[in-house]
């Protein structure tokens, strides 16, 4: 069952997200089994947001036990994501 994984981080800042992704890019892990999308961008409160698309919690919790080291030296703080069923995830097609 696909999941939807939203993450707040309040106080992050792009800066932080971009060097992060930077540094998640160049594993040589990366993509992650079970990866389907991905997107991020500032909240309402001066914060950050990611929303991701898995194809199973567990394939999410993964990569987290992977990355953990990786969000570390990006200057992440620690947070709790939330997760809920996607009914349906559609992505546009690669030309």
């Amino acid at each position: 069952m696909a999941v939807i994984v939203t993450v707040e981080i309040p106080g992050g800042t792009q800066e932080q997200y971009e060097e992060t992704t930077r540094l998640l890019e160049a594993a040589e892990w990366w993509p992650p089994a079970g990866f389907i999308a991905h997107a991020a961008g500032p909240d309402d409160s001066g914060g950050w947001r990611v929303v991701d698309f898995w194809d199973s919690e567990a394939d999410f919790m993964a990569f987290v036990e992977q990355a953990r080291p990786v969000f570390e030296r990006g200057g992440l703080p620690p947070i709790l994501p939330t997760v809920q069923e996607a009914v349906n995830v559609m992505v546009r097609p690669s030309p």
